[in-house]
């Protein structure tokens, strides 16, 4: 090809078409940076005021009361509007102020517009007003690395996903060293205020951020973000005051639009399992959402499995005099049962393909699984506190740390006292594959968490549901059911009699169903042979009909599988107009609880399960959300995470339809199109499904 002279690429690339569309920003992307999120009622007034509410009550942890003491007595503060407020409420309101914003843990759809709109207040309230954005998340307050926020800078983030304006990262502000070294960037900045957005460990920083700088005169507040949906708050008897985490709907809405299209392909190729894992190491909340918005054929939830008893079991224990302590809690070998089962009824319809939705951390509610987790976390965590090197780069190959637990096992039987790992976990644990051992050893999080992101969940469930398919199969159990016009269309273009065959190669061939099934005792060509010359229908020297044979090898089932992970996709997508409308509003609820003095609380949005009328800007204190929890073998205040409600609405519609979404009848599969996050468009669902059905609680009565 002729080479073309750089003066005609500059040509080229200065055509106003070409310009056009090799631009950074599309069509899509101006109308999201252009679009103006509605604003809550109360923030249509020229001030906003707070009204401490009473009627919730929360159960105050001891230790958290005296970590806390100056916080563990805030109250739940509702925003309200006004145009004429008090002169010294106005003043308040009005003077300059320097405010710094941080983003904290993974990134969640809608952070920029949090930023967004507190910018936007702050600077209506007093336009003198500054923010500052902290780069690099907590890093950035501990080494004083700040950036000031301005409209221009702010106008390019609009409505878009990400964390980029100012980056985020997962550093804890969790020693007296590096609080130290916070309140002094604090003080040199001559900051009133932070402002964290993160998850559960974040906000519970912000809960001790604020505790520690009250003498410093800076204010504190949490925003909630976290695409898990985790955080969820109630009081104590059950009030809902934060439905859902920001992010949330966006990313459940990401994976659902490419599960759906998994759910077509899956349909339209009728060869292929996919397997779908998605992001929530500890609740499966976007499961759940997921299940909602595609249908897809099985759905893992794990607090139901935590949730699971035996009644086989009991049953069996009961008949022989004992009491199995086994049947209570689903086991990893009965789940790939409960899995082999769906496919083996989907089989049987013809249907050898479907897709399956796993939740990432429901390894954590399988009683064997749990229990080594919880054991090898506290060994790495004791073997990290007690030495000078870290578990992880002492023993940097399997085999040795493999040959450290079996010197723990011996240790067990030498000392008089209770082991955290004895002989018997010790073989336990080398029954497992060689990659589940490396998965469940490999090293913890900052947090000292298990990185259920990083294993290979699917792949654990599905090596244990392929090998129980090839039992099935072996014993005849697993085949493809044959369509009856099919069977006589094969049949009679050949010359053969369908009714003579019929009943020696299929076991149901009288029943007048739609799908026939291969005799159970034919599971192989020779099988096949012996059972047409005990039929008599032909003779041993003879070869059997390319027919036969040919129905008979449809029957057989070959199990592909394709695996597919969601999450960093998730959380990096542009938000759902939900998302852009919560967020902005979460940063309008932000300025209003710092402009009124608050510290130390959670800013939120009551109502969200509602429609966008009756959403009410609320700040939730944190510190009584705090719970003792274990992090790194030792017991830790931390925010409270919210698992999914197995008696909720919401769960309880899904479990209801687990049969109908399975499809395992001949009639056409469920599927749902979720579409795309449009983001505009009378169409675009106004929140997540989740919340809808959750919010019809009070019209019905789930426990009669």
């Amino acid at each position: 090809m002729p080479v073309v002279p750089d003066q005609s690429i500059r040509t080229i690339l200065n055509h106003p078409n070409v310009k056009a569309v090799i631009g950074d920003i599309n069509q899509e992307q101006q109308e999201r940076l252009n679009y103006k999120p509605p604003i809550c009622s109360v923030f249509t007034n020229k001030y906003a005021i707070l009204e401490n509410v009473d009627g919730y009550r929360f159960e105050i942890d001891k230790e958290t009361e005296k970590q806390l003491p100056s916080l563990i007595h805030n109250r739940v503060q509702k925003v309200l509007g006004t145009d004429s407020p008090g002169a010294d409420i106005k003043e308040r309101y009005t003077k300059p102020r320097k405010i710094g914003i941080v983003f904290s843990g993974g990134p969640a759809p809608g952070g920029h517009n949090v930023i967004a709109g507190l910018f936007d207040a702050a600077t209506k309230a007093n336009p003198q007003n500054v923010i500052y954005g902290f780069l690099l998340g907590p890093d950035g307050i501990i080494e004083n690395e700040t950036i000031k926020l301005t409209k221009e800078l702010i106008d390019r983030y609009r409505n878009l996903g990400g964390f980029t304006m100012i980056k985020t990262g997962r550093t804890k502000i969790d020693t007296q060293a590096k609080m130290a070294l916070s309140r002094q960037n604090c003080k040199n900045l001559g900051l009133d205020a932070i402002v964290i957005v993160g998850g559960d460990d974040s906000n519970t920083n912000a809960a001790f951020l604020a505790q520690e700088m009250l003498a410093d005169g800076v204010q504190v507040i949490g925003v909630p973000k976290t695409i898990d949906g985790d955080i969820q708050v109630r009081d104590a008897d059950g009030q809902v005051l934060c439905a859902i985490s920001f992010g949330f709907h966006t990313a459940a809405r990401s994976f659902a639009k490419e599960i759906s299209n998994l759910c077509t392909d899956s349909s339209s190729d009728v060869k292929y399992w996919h397997i779908c894992k998605v992001m929530g190491r500890v609740a499966s909340h976007l499961a759940l959402e997921v299940a909602l918005q595609t249908h897809a054929n099985m759905t893992l939830i794990g607090e139901d499995l935590a949730d699971y008893v035996d009644p086989k079991r009991i049953e069996e224990a009961e008949k022989a005099g004992t009491i199995d302590y086994t049947a209570y809690g689903m086991t990893l070998r009965h789940l790939s049962r409960v899995i082999c089962d769906g496919i083996v009824r989907r089989a049987a319809v013809g249907k050898n393909y479907g897709v399956v939705v796993i939740p990432e951390g429901v390894l954590e509610f399988i009683n064997e699984i749990q229990i080594f987790i919880t054991k090898l976390n506290v060994i790495i965590a004791e073997y990290n506190e007690t030495h000078d090197a870290t578990f992880h780069k002492t023993f940097p190959l399997l085999e040795d740390k493999l040959d450290y637990l079996r010197r723990l096992a011996r240790r067990s039987r030498e000392e008089n006292s209770i082991p955290v790992w004895n002989t018997r976990d010790d073989d336990l644990f080398n029954d497992i594959p060689e990659f589940f051992q490396e998965g469940l050893l490999m090293e913890r999080d900052s947090h000292g968490n298990f990185p259920f992101s990083q294993v290979e969940t699917d792949k654990i469930i599905m090596g244990l549901v392929k090998d129980y398919l090839h039992i099935l199969k072996d014993k005849g159990l697993y085949k493809i059911g044959i369509h009856r016009d099919y069977y006589a269309k094969i049949m009679k273009s050949n010359s053969l009699n369908p009714d003579t065959y019929g009943p020696i190669l299929f076991k149901n061939y009288h029943n007048q169903e739609e799908f026939l099934h291969v005799d159970q005792a034919i599971i192989s060509v020779k099988t096949l042979k012996q059972a047409l010359v005990n039929g008599q229908l032909m003779k041993e020297n003879e070869k059997i009909p390319a027919a036969v044979e040919k129905v008979y090898k449809k029957s057989v089932p070959d199990f592909k599988t394709q695996i597919h992970f969601y999450g960093y996709d998730g959380r990096g997508s542009d938000p759902s107009q939900f998302d852009c409308n919560y967020t902005y509003n979460l940063g309008l609820t932000v300025f209003a609880l710092i402009a009124n003095g608050a510290t130390g609380q959670m800013a939120a949005i009551k109502n969200l399960e509602k429609d966008f009328s009756q959403w009410e800007p609320i700040g939730i204190p944190i510190a009584p959300l705090m719970r003792l929890e274990e992090r790194k073998a030792k017991l830790t205040l931390v925010l409270e995470k919210s698992l999914v409600d197995t008696d909720s609405i919401a769960f309880q519609v899904v479990k209801a339809m687990r049969e109908k979404w399975l499809a395992a009848s001949p009639e056409e599969d469920h599927y749902r199109k979720p579409g795309p996050i449009r983001f505009t468009g009378k169409s675009e669902e106004d929140r997540p499904i989740t919340l809808v059905l959750n919010a019809l609680t009070d019209e019905f009565d789930l426990n009669p």
